[in-house]
């Protein structure tokens, strides 16, 4: 049983809907992308919309700092959440991201917002030259992940592009401990094609973010899985041909 599964059974509890689920799904099969979608709305029994979740299980030590695999995308079909934004900048670029859609934009006084408690925000954006002011605050955004980086985008001057990615669904990806990334690619209602679509593109950041020191198999394990579903397994080696 993979570490996703386990964790929902200790969350939710072995309830006769999941282990009904569980039946449908074979623990020794490797499912291609096109079965795993569709077998996946047969297994999903919540009546809310969920969240589709993907866990890449890759052949890295995070320990090390190049063995790292770290980044962002933006979907295809975004997350189906709409991401509130805030912009660290001034001036013209100021004004770009207010009419691209930044639900707050400052400078010095959105740092002492911050500062006073503040934190009704999911993503910031800032520009180069804010980097100075923002590192008063790094001790509080750091440890939330909302530290603007320009690995991820979240660090650059075209914020009026950043700030429609980011409300359109970007998602970061990172390798946690144990070398797994959790990523969450959309909404059960988008539909086998629009995951599907948007699985394909994370796929592919995923694989040509090899670390070069990465040795043996680098995809191990890619498992699928809705809020409260079992997790379905699929074919390692579609890896292999992205």
């Amino acid at each position: 049983m993979s570490e996703a599964a386990s964790a929902k059974i200790k969350k939710y509890g072995h309830g006769k809907k999941y282990l009904d689920a569980r039946k449908k799904i074979d623990p020794d099969k490797k499912y291609s992308i096109s079965d795993a979608f569709q077998l996946l709305d047969q297994v999903a029994y919540a009546k809310f919309d969920e969240t589709v979740d993907v866990a890449f299980n890759l052949g890295v030590d995070p320990k090390h700092a190049d063995q790292m695999v770290r980044g962002a995308i933006a979907l295809p079909h975004g997350t189906g959440k709409t991401a509130r934004v805030v912009v660290l900048t001034k001036g013209e670029k100021a004004k770009e991201a207010e009419q691209a859609g930044a639900d707050l934009v400052g400078a010095e006084d959105l740092i002492e917002k911050i500062n006073g408690g503040w934190l009704e925000f999911d993503k910031m954006i800032a520009t180069p030259d804010m980097m100075g002011i923002a590192s008063k605050v790094a001790r509080i955004l750091g440890p939330r992940g909302l530290m603007p980086n320009p690995k991820l985008g979240t660090v650059t001057t075209d914020v009026a592009k950043a700030v429609r990615e980011q409300k359109q669904g970007k998602v970061e990806y990172r390798t946690e401990k144990t070398g797994i990334v959790h990523v969450q690619i959309g909404k059960r209602s988008f539909g086998a094609q629009k995951l599907t679509e948007n699985f394909n593109a994370l796929l592919n950041v995923i694989v040509r973010a090899k670390p070069a020191t990465s040795k043996g198999t680098y995809v191990r394990n890619i498992t699928l899985s809705t809020t409260m579903s079992p997790g379905i397994t699929l074919d390692p080696a579609i890896a292999q041909t992205n």
